[in-house]
């Protein structure tokens, strides 16, 4: 008897840990039909994945550690929604892998492969694309591959002050003897009703290095205000970047990569500038409009403009029917290219048409 109220006592405790754990499974399935426009190698349609979104499958778990302290984690892969192969190189959780401690006082703090807070507020803030779509601002923005994540990362999230938040990044280049692919980014958030305003920082070394020897020095800084307001009958964006160095202009290749392939021309300095809008006009729609530019500040001055128009009708919760259409107009030899979340597109137009699940 005495044995049995001590087996039950201990599975009790366990069952009671065991409690406080949570582990969700998520994700995301969208795919479009995609229309290019004013390639140099002629109109292209197809079907895409990750048009709005890019298609996901994700593990996240909390565990409370008494106190106010969790534990965290995150794991997540992109999968090509089109052909079911991963997203990127068939690198598995390459969009997020990371863990860490979370405090309601202290902050939370992970290590991992993770999202820059430049790119946090270019996304959660600036965009009324969201990145996605032929409206994505990343047509113009430098929200490349070097800017949107890295591996080998520290990033501390700080507790909500009345409204006021920051977020530090720290990515380790992990070369031997030179600091390489080291990466520096920072910001501070301000939410107040319907004000969200976001100052973000990103500063990447891109030094050109043999061995332990660095051959040619190179860096690439990237300041970003992103703004949005919610008047009700409509939300307003707005965004500023300023560019500098190495990792400043993205200009796509022309093929149908990612744009972490994307090729980036050296030493360039632009800004770029976003207007845009987003309009309920009904309980389940809403239209997206956006204009936005990038000043190319070098000799050859390859400026263009962006307008696009969407519409996001949500047929449920968890499923968005999606409709949109952009057009560049590129100045001086310019070649940016209307592309969407996943890929960098072909032409100087482009349409889609699809539907997103979320789950």
């Amino acid at each position: 008897m005495k044995k049995t109220l001590i087996s039950l006592a201990i599975l009790a405790a366990t069952g009671s840990a065991y409690a406080q754990s949570n582990v969700t499974i998520y994700g995301i399935m969208d795919a479009g039909f995609v229309g290019e426009r004013g390639g140099k190698n002629g109109n292209v349609s197809k079907v895409s994945a990750g048009v709005a979104n890019a298609s996901r499958i994700g593990f996240k778990g909390t565990e409370d550690l008494g106190g106010g302290l969790s534990a965290v984690f995150q794991l997540e892969t992109g999968i090509k929604g089109d052909t079911g192969e991963l997203d990127a190189n068939n690198t598995l959780f390459n969009r997020q892998a990371f863990v860490g401690l979370s405090s309601k006082t202290a902050g939370t703090l992970t290590l991992g492969r993770q999202y820059t807070p430049w790119y946090n507020a270019f996304v959660q803030v600036g965009d009324p694309f969201q990145a996605g779509l032929s409206g994505s601002a990343k047509n113009l923005f430098p929200a490349n591959g070097i800017n949107v994540r890295n591996s080998n990362s520290v990033y501390y999230k700080s507790p909500d002050f009345s409204g006021v938040q920051a977020e530090l990044f720290y990515g380790f280049g992990e070369q031997k003897g030179n600091s390489t692919g080291r990466q520096l980014g920072a910001s501070i958030a301000y939410q107040n009703g319907p004000l969200n305003a976001r100052l973000a920082y990103n500063y990447r070394n891109n030094d050109a290095a043999s061995g332990n020897v660095v051959t040619q020095n190179q860096s690439g800084h990237n300041s970003l205000l992103a703004v949005n307001y919610d008047f009700k009958v409509a939300k307003a964006f707005f965004m500023y970047g300023a560019n500098q160095g190495r990792n400043s202009v993205a200009y796509p290749s022309g093929s149908d990569t990612a744009y972490s392939t994307a090729r980036v021309l050296p030493s360039t300095d632009s800004k770029n500038l976003l207007l845009g809008a987003t309009v309920p006009v009904s309980p389940v729609g809403s239209v997206v409009v956006s204009w936005s530019s990038v000043d190319d500040k070098t000799a050859p001055n390859h400026d263009a403009d962006q307008y696009a128009i969407g519409y996001l009708h949500s047929v449920s919760k968890r499923t968005t029917l999606y409709t949109s259409y952009g057009k560049i107009k590129n100045k001086n030899g310019a070649s940016f290219t209307v592309g969407n979340n996943a890929e960098s597109g072909s032409g100087d137009a482009a349409y889609n048409v699809g539907i997103r699940h979320t789950f």
